[in-house]
């Protein structure tokens, strides 16, 4: 039987508010496979976003494991995990998070710029993301003469720049129209399909969740089998 890329075994996070701890996630198993696309929905306050946080190396668990392609992220050093946070992790949210003073080239070339990669290599990388992206013909422009829907496929261009493992996208569409919704989710599908993304959503919509393989129901923390649907 194929391993899972990513594996989550009895994973606990609490968070401190004053004196009391709370629980955010509790015994979590989650596994999916590579080149698989998971949409992950539920209530909010029902843990999603912090799932999201541990997959991507930006938090630790309290207890529990989490392994992506046999490697313990929870183990890991903060200097380890930041190295491999930067190679193996491609992050996508809400928010662009563009810098507006920078052209999409720029923005996208940022994550390169922690490798060992020449000038020349960067470039042609980074052409080449935005090119994949839809946006060859826009390298030069800032994100302030770019559409949302164009601003989010800069983000994208930016989280596969450096061909990570898989992408990690919090509410990847919350803020645009129906029509740009659907473009930047057919990019996603285009990505699994054509590159073998393995891509994890987090998102409210349920026409968003439409494109995702599987449907993962969190509530308080918990899956419940029964909530696990799988798309036609």
């Amino acid at each position: 039987m194929t391993e899972p890329l990513i594996a989550m075994s009895k994973v606990c996070k609490h968070y401190q508010l004053g004196k009391s701890s709370v629980p955010v996630l509790t015994n979590l198993d989650m596994n999916i496979m590579k080149g698989e696309f998971v949409g992950i929905m539920g209530p909010s306050g029902s843990g999603k976003s912090t799932t999201l946080n541990l997959l991507g190396g930006l938090d630790k668990p309290d207890s529990g494991t989490i392994s992506v392609a046999g490697k313990h992220v929870n183990e890991m050093s903060q200097a380890s995990l930041t190295r491999w946070r930067a190679q193996e992790v491609g992050f996508v949210f809400q928010a662009y998070n563009l810098l507006p003073i920078l052209s999409a080239r720029h923005n996208v070339e940022l994550p390169l710029l922690l490798t060992r990669l020449s000038r020349t290599q960067r470039k042609m990388r980074t052409e080449a993301a935005l090119e994949l992206v839809g946006l060859g013909e826009r390298v030069n422009h800032r994100p302030s003469e770019l559409s949302g829907g164009q601003q989010q496929r800069v983000a994208i261009a930016r989280a596969i720049v450096t061909d990570p493992s898989f992408l990690v996208c919090d509410e990847p569409t919350g803020d645009l129209d129906r029509n740009s919704a659907n473009e930047i989710l057919e990019l996603l599908q285009l990505l699994k399909q054509k590159q073998n993304k393995t891509i994890v959503m987090v998102t409210h919509d349920p026409k968003a969740a439409e494109y995702a393989d599987r449907i993962v129901m969190m509530d308080k923390g918990r899956i419940s089998p029964e909530e696990v649907a799988t798309c036609d």
